[in-house]
């Protein structure tokens, strides 16, 4: 009784602190239109669209309306409506056409937090569009340096190089936007990791670590999900080292932040739906890693520990080992751009086989997909693309009547993925 007592408790206090309001609608730009409201709190959101008619709609959980939203506007948005039922809101954009537009994002403000839609105008979409959101998390930054290699290589440099491999690739391939939760040598917090990616609604989340292990002959590549069980003496004591080395931040969640642990609990059906998302994703990145015969995998299945940036209640998210620095020969591929790249390029394919499997509406990746289009950037040679993206010169060169090898900047061409 008493801990049913609690749980109501802290449930109605979710409901009473996050009001919604609607702040108002701007063009920043010709063909660009900026929905906002302002929230309480960081709130979890489902958004999506929806055709016949045209529509955008945000279920924002554990709200509600200072008062219903009913506002008539110009072309492309046709009205903005809004009510509160049974503890959700749902926002409901209705359209002239479709439209490119952009998940919801949570700013905070002196007067709360802004969430705010944006919407581009566009005549040759079919269907409303969006980019999918990965958020890269290169492990430890700033004064976490992490494992430190047996050729004096840091973790924290290695992870970065990493993020910044596969960040490149996905900016400039169609469809994709890559969300760095740190882009420099940054102290990021552990709460704060995967609260960015909260607030930014990303669609995936992917940590890239590189450890130490007291014995050097571990080495090897490893995938990991969330679990409060261990599921090998090395993954116990990764999790257990982590734990160590940032219990202070686990316990400053920010007032005004979502939290994902209440959230666990509440929702324990959406939880369990992304613990096997997780594992989908981990087991596609894993397969590719198997395949870049300069890597030795660690463990050839999926694994599980208490990592706490993967804990958040919706969002599919893997921690990459991309070796073990106290390894000698792990340090020295890891040194190098080309034993980077690979895990990058394994990352990226393994994504991709993701989305394949799990598509999102009306995204650049459908469960028939096959191309990719990547935009030609300074310094790209045929060869480097080829490996980056897991695929042969010869189906570049075929997929897209190349002659001579010849390739320009802002040049876009397709990527035959399978």
């Amino acid at each position: 009784m008493n801990k049913l007592f609690i749980g109501c408790l802290i449930f109605s206090s979710l409901l009473q602190s996050n009001e919604i309001s609607f702040i108002k609608v701007t063009e920043p730009s010709q063909n660009t239109i900026e929905i906002s409201f302002i929230l309480e709190n960081v709130a979890f959101i489902k958004s999506y669209s929806l055709e016949s008619p045209s529509r955008i709609v945000l279920d924002v959980f554990d709200s509600k309306l200072k008062s219903d939203i009913d506002e008539v506007y110009n072309y492309p948005v046709k009205k903005i409506r809004g009510s509160t039922d049974k503890n959700i809101t749902r926002i409901v954009i209705d359209l002239y056409e479709y439209v490119y537009w952009k998940k919801p994002i949570q700013t905070k403000t002196d007067n709360g937090v802004l969430l705010s839609l944006e919407i581009t105008k566009t005549k040759k979409l079919k269907a409303n569009m969006r980019d999918i959101i990965v958020a890269i998390d290169a492990g430890h930054g700033g004064k976490y340096p992490g494992a430190v290699g047996t050729n004096n290589i840091l973790e924290k440099d290695v992870t970065l190089l990493i993020a910044k491999q596969l960040e490149r690739t996905l900016k400039d391939t169609e469809g994709f936007s890559p969300l760095m939760i740190r882009a420099g040598d940054e102290t990021v917090s552990l709460n704060d990791r995967y609260q960015i990616a909260r607030r930014n609604a990303a669609d995936i989340f992917i940590s890239i670590h590189a450890d130490g292990f007291r014995l050097s002959s571990v080495k090897g590549a490893s995938v990991f999900i969330w679990s409060e069980e261990a599921s090998s003496t090395v993954a116990r004591n990764l999790s257990d080292a982590k734990r160590k080395r940032i219990q202070a931040d686990i316990k400053n969640l920010k007032i005004y932040d979502f939290d994902e642990d209440t959230a666990r609990e509440m929702y324990p059906e959406i939880y369990q739906a992304k613990i096997q998302e997780s594992k989908l994703l981990g087991t596609k990145v894993l397969d590719q890693l198997k395949k870049d015969p300069a890597t030795k995998i660690h463990k050839k299945n999926v694994e599980y520990a208490d990592f706490r940036v993967l804990k958040s209640i919706d969002i599919p998210s893997i921690l990459v080992e991309s070796g073990f620095l106290t390894n000698p020969e792990d340090a020295e591929r890891l040194k190098t751009m080309e034993g980077r790249r690979m895990i990058a390029r394994s990352i990226f394919v393994g994504i991709f086989n993701y989305f394949v499997e799990k598509p999102i509406p009306n995204t650049v990746i459908r469960n028939d997909s096959e191309y990719l289009t990547y935009e030609i950037q300074n310094g790209d040679t045929l060869l480097e693309i080829a490996i980056r993206f897991g695929v042969t010169i010869d189906s570049i060169v075929s997929a897209n009547d190349i002659k001579n090898n010849s390739i320009f900047k802002g040049q876009k061409i397709l990527i035959k993925m399978s």
